[in-house]
């Protein structure tokens, strides 16, 4: 994948998160979706196409990647 400037990239972290620094921040942009470690704002983000992003998020919520 290209390089992609995230330099102004419109990050948001969930409502859910509670603070104790175990979060990820996403930013959902035009064609792609970064996320990064919110302990480490200013290091690498994984950055994916958009429907990469959609189906991870959709077996997430079918629970594909339950450990259990």
């Amino acid at each position: 994948m290209a390089n992609i400037d995230l330099t102004y990239a419109p990050w948001r972290k969930s409502k859910a998160s509670t603070g104790n620094g175990n979060c990820v921040e996403v930013a959902l942009m035009t064609s792609v979706v970064a996320v990064r470690d919110t302990k480490d704002r200013g290091g690498p983000a994984l950055v994916l196409p958009a429907a990469g992003w959609s189906n991870f998020i959709a077996g997430a919520k079918s629970g594909e990647f339950n450990l259990a």
